[in-house]
């Protein structure tokens, strides 16, 4: 089975969400909670991991953290397993507590990160859980608030990708966790940034049969960027020949059958030809 190769680089943000093994319950109760917000503390002071949000839910968990470090892996596997560990023990139950490899995806220091960030504190409304981000106890919002003790987020860190000073970073904070339109999603399973920043990421990686394609090219275009309509045949061979759209996908895009987008493609060719 192909692994999603692992983009590890010093001053990295990641998104880090690691789920249930067949969606069961990683926390059952509030001591499950405090138990592995523990141990994510331990090992950020260990790896010298900078957090800069979390959200726990019942079978899986969000964590948003700058390493200063190339060492994500190394602290992950120190993460999940001493949790895992500890979570068997305590339940009186074997075998894997987490479904597969967690997701960590390279986030740029941006609006990309301030949207990850939306993402990972409104979780819980998102889900219909709460309907307030200030209800979920098991989240960073209160401890960036200052209504919990909890000393695991790196306040000033994650204030100083929001603003250039504290004040300014604390209100686009709130605007941005009590803004409830759904945030946007990332376009390619490894990097969260625009194209400059997913090209140079990407040539960090070294190819390999058992990294899947997905995990290791540039994103597609939208094909409605490449195709105007069914007499575009530049944008046809662009779309099938460049980004790997496929006669059925531009037919539907632009309504017609894949007879009449493989005569445009055989034409266009013809002429790049001539």
């Amino acid at each position: 089975m192909s692994r999603p190769p692992r983009i590890e680089i010093d001053n990295g943000v990641y998104h880090v969400t690691a789920r249930g093994n067949e969606r069961q319950l990683i926390f059952r109760d509030d001591h499950d909670h405090e138990r592995f917000l523990e141990i994510l503390a331990r090992v950020a002071r260990r790896f010298r991991w900078r957090v800069l949000c979390y959200c726990l839910m019942g079978n899986h968990y969000h964590v948003l953290v700058l390493t200063l470090e190339a060492n994500l892996a190394r602290g992950m596997r120190q993460l999940n397993g001493v949790y895992a560990q500890w979570f068997n023990r305590r339940h009186e139950r074997v075998g894997h507590l987490f479904q597969g490899r967690y997701k960590a995806v390279l986030v740029q220091h941006d609006g990309h990160l301030a949207n990850s960030l939306r993402y990972i504190v409104r979780n819980p409304t998102r889900s219909g859980i709460v309907q307030h981000v200030d209800e979920w106890r098991w989240a960073s919002h209160a401890e960036i608030i200052g209504t919990t003790k909890r000393a695991i987020i790196s306040i000033p860190h994650l204030l100083s990708y929001l603003g250039a000073d504290t004040k300014s970073a604390r209100a686009r904070y709130l605007e941005l966790i009590h803004d409830p339109s759904e945030p946007r999603s990332s376009s390619h399973p490894l990097l969260d940034g625009d194209d400059d920043f997913v090209d140079e990421h990407l040539a960090l990686l070294r190819p390999s049969p058992e990294h899947p394609s997905a995990g290791v090219r540039a994103p597609q275009p939208d094909i409605a960027d490449l195709v105007r309509d069914r007499n575009d045949h530049a944008g046809i061979r662009c779309a099938s020949v460049e980004h790997g759209y496929s006669l059925r996908q531009i037919a539907t895009h632009v309504g017609c059958s894949t007879a009449t987008i493989h005569r445009r493609l055989v034409r266009q060719l013809d002429d790049d030809m001539s």
